[in-house]
């Protein structure tokens, strides 16, 4: 419960600080929630739809989603039909939306859009942004502290994504002779691509990868566990995959966000502006471990995440 507190009292300071000072103001009617892809893919999209399920639970709102929302047609299409329907929340579910929205917000001043990990620029706009580093970074301790070969893999889906940075980092500060073999496939959700790049790592030696996307998540990890080789799970705790194949997961608890931003909304001081949630902010966390990771490893890891939390400093700092 104390946990539960604090968690809240530091979200509320969060989302009423951000820049521009534009708060939101009006009774909630109902929420929509835009996804690229699907809800079903098992790591983000589906973390999305539950944010909106625990929405509609608490809040005793009627709530709409769509999928296969990729681009701004698309996007302008489904925030009518939202309008119609009585929508005045908005939720875009991934960083492509920050340029739909930008260009929607003024068309519609009397709906409040929300996305993920970029920048938002007007004064009906929220941007709520992960900081992926250090989640990263403590993956990459343990998949530098458990391979056998010295190899180990990122395919992420973009470059800009701070958790390929960190997972380097924390890789080479637990083992410094690791090779770190990173690949993009620039896209979410390409699982062909995805497990082409995993065939070439696995040829290549690598025995623990990181896969950093949505869709291409799970197939992924269920090869690596066919080869009997380590994965670190992404966005949601993926121990239920296979306990002696994911070694941990970096979670992130998007559904809570999704939450606690609608409570502000209520309250009229959903702030538009850009914010950053970290560790500190309870948002994200190391997930299970595996039995295969030793526990004087897991206690160290649980320490050095610990001291970032109090002091914002990583092992390497």
């Amino acid at each position: 419960m104390r946990r539960y507190i604090l968690f809240m009292f530091a979200l509320i300071f969060i989302l009423s600080s951000c820049a521009p000072v534009h708060m939101s103001s009006g009774k909630l009617q109902k929420v929509g929630m835009l996804v690229s892809d699907t809800i079903n893919d098992q790591v983000w999209g589906t973390k999305g739809y539950k944010g909106l399920l625990r929405v509609q639970a608490k809040f005793g709102v009627e709530v709409f989603y769509r999928e296969g929302v990729d681009s701004k047609a698309a996007a302008q299409k489904a925030v009518e039909d939202f309008k119609r329907k009585g929508v005045n929340l908005i939720f875009g579910h991934g960083q492509e939306y920050g340029a739909y929205f930008d260009e929607l917000a003024e068309q519609y001043p009397d709906i409040h859009f929300v996305f993920f990990n970029g920048e938002a620029k007007k004064k009906n706009v929220t941007s709520l942004n992960f900081e992926g580093h250090a989640m990263g970074f403590f993956g990459g301790m343990v998949a530098g502290h458990m391979t056998k070969t010295n190899k180990v893999g990122v395919i992420a889906a973009f470059e800009w994504q701070p958790e390929v940075d960190g997972f380097f980092e924390g890789a080479s500060y637990e083992k410094k002779d690791v090779h770190v073999d990173v690949e993009y496939v620039q896209s979410w959700d390409d699982i062909d691509a995805a497990l082409a790049i995993l065939d070439h790592m696995i040829h290549d030696g690598v025995d623990v990868v990181y896969a950093a996307g949505d869709t291409f998540n799970v197939p992924v990890i269920e090869k690596v566990k066919e080869h009997g080789l380590y994965a670190i799970g992404y966005v949601t705790d993926q121990s239920d995959l296979g306990e002696r194949t994911v070694l941990t997961s970096t979670v992130q608890h998007v559904d809570e966000l999704y939450e606690l931003a609608v409570e502000k909304f209520i309250k009229g001081e959903l702030a538009s502006g850009t914010t950053y949630v970290d560790f500190q902010d309870g948002v994200i966390e190391m997930g299970t471990f595996s039995p295969v990771v030793d526990e004087p490893f897991q206690q160290k890891i649980k320490k050095a995440v610990e001291r970032y939390k109090q002091t914002g400093k990583l092992p390497n700092e």
